[in-house]
């Protein structure tokens, strides 16, 4: 006769133990070493830079005499925090190799071998979850242009590689929000508006990039990879000066295109004040300045912003004074 062994409900709490901790661990291990990643990715500066482009669609796109859909610029701002990590985190898995061999990008933790790549991988799929949630939030046309922009964030990383203008790229990549902001609010992109908006990003993003990659320069040249401000070298200010035009002719096109108000052009010329001085006083040979004149970018994008919102207001008001005068 055959004898039953009857299993107790404790061995089998414990069995289920043995088999899940080993799990729990390594998923928990995993959430922790890739939270230092995380610090990285989401840095407050480079997601600003990331939203702002943003925030000027969306201000462009709200009624004349109307604040900015408040919702809208939290669902875009929590799709930065996203986008900018999952974008840093295709770098540094692209750039392992090279970020070792550079002095400020050692201590990355896939470079460092802190995180494996398949770690990253994993902590990639979650972000690209996420980011996916809010693009879902958004128009039919809206989804379809924001996965559109999915090519260029992978693709980026590798333009260092193969190019002096890896800047460039960045500059399509980052400034998408200005296409994207205003057809989430109205459904589709006015050309005549996000497509001078757009240039004036890619321009802000040239700018801005080419004095950050300065720091970087003599390592770029060591480890063979390539940049805007290899490319420019001492002649860095009057290619900066050029990206500057170009930049305040957008946005004066984009104004008229607009019809926007005072507020809107006092900003425009603000930032033309803003992007003067910081080229007047670079000096590309000093790391420590390039970091503190790049840093400077978030406040001229927040100039932008308000001269937007300002702009707006104002365009209310003079619309309310006119149709008074007609009742009248």
């Amino acid at each position: 006769m055959q004898v039953v062994k009857r299993t107790s409900p404790s061995s089998v709490v414990l069995n289920t133990a043995e088999f899940l901790l080993p799990i729990l661990y390594s998923i928990t291990t995993t959430i922790v070493m890739c939270s230092t990643l995380l610090i990285q990715v989401t840095a407050v500066l480079g997601t600003w830079l990331l939203y702002l482009p943003c925030t000027w669609s969306i201000g462009l796109a709200a009624e004349p005499g109307c604040l900015p859909d408040l919702a809208m610029l939290a669902l875009f701002g929590t799709g930065a925090v996203l986008m900018r990590g999952a974008g840093c985190t295709i770098n540094d898995m692209w750039d392992k190799d090279i970020d070792r061999k550079v002095a400020r990008t050692g201590n990355r933790p896939i470079a460092a071998e802190e995180i494996s790549r398949f770690q990253a991988l994993v902590f990639l799929g979650g972000q690209l979850s996420l980011a996916l949630g809010v693009l879902l939030c958004l128009n039919y046309y809206s989804i379809v242009l924001g996965a559109a922009s999915l090519a260029l964030v992978v693709t980026y990383p590798l333009m260092k590689r193969i190019t002096y203008w890896p800047q460039l790229v960045l500059g399509f990549t980052f400034n998408w929000g200005a296409l994207l902001g205003w057809s989430a609010v109205k459904g589709s992109c006015d050309l005549s508006i996000c497509l001078p908006l757009y240039i004036s990003g890619i321009m802000w993003t040239m700018i801005y990039d080419t004095i950050y990659a300065h720091q970087d320069k003599a390592d770029d040249v060591l480890v063979g990879v390539k940049s805007t401000a290899l490319r420019f070298q001492e002649n860095t200010k009057q290619w900066l000066t050029g990206f500057s035009t170009v930049m305040l002719t957008g946005l004066m096109t984009v104004g008229i295109s607009s019809e926007q108000t005072l507020p809107y052009y006092a900003a425009v010329m603000a930032v033309g004040a803003h992007l003067t001085h910081q080229i007047y006083s670079l000096d590309i040979s000093e790391p420590k300045d390039c970091w503190e004149t790049f840093g400077s970018n978030r406040t001229l994008g927040l100039i932008l912003f308000s001269g937007i919102v300002l702009g707006n207001l104002w365009k209310g008001k003079n619309k309310t004074d006119q149709t008074e005068d007609v009742q009248q």
